[in-house]
């Protein structure tokens, strides 16, 4: 029994570290410009919304260290998708909460 509680904490905790990840308005902003392009470099993300290359860069780094985007190098563009298909979904349960 105790080893069952242990495991739901450890995921609760890896959920929490993922959420506080995701918990910024720019790296909100660039899961949702993953969930509406299946892949785009960080010249890509950084001017669609606007941002410096060292902000995007920084905030892509966060969410891939999270485990939360992949990154795939093609000659020197890097690509950045999206790990988890979820996340989309959090993505339009945050919209419903941002719209009511």
């Amino acid at each position: 029994m105790k080893k069952n509680a242990i495991l739901d904490i450890q995921k609760l905790e890896t959920a929490a570290s993922k959420l506080r990840a995701i918990a910024h308005p720019m790296r909100i902003a660039i899961i949702e410009l993953l969930t509406n392009n299946k892949q785009l470099t960080v010249t890509e993300i950084y001017e669609r919304l606007n941002i410096e290359q060292a902000s995007a860069s920084h905030h892509l780094n966060i969410l891939k260290n999270k485990g939360l985007l992949a990154s795939k190098r093609n000659g020197k563009m890097i690509y950045y998708s999206l790990k988890m298909e979820a996340l989309s979904n959090i993505i339009d349960c945050i919209n419903q909460c941002a719209s009511s």
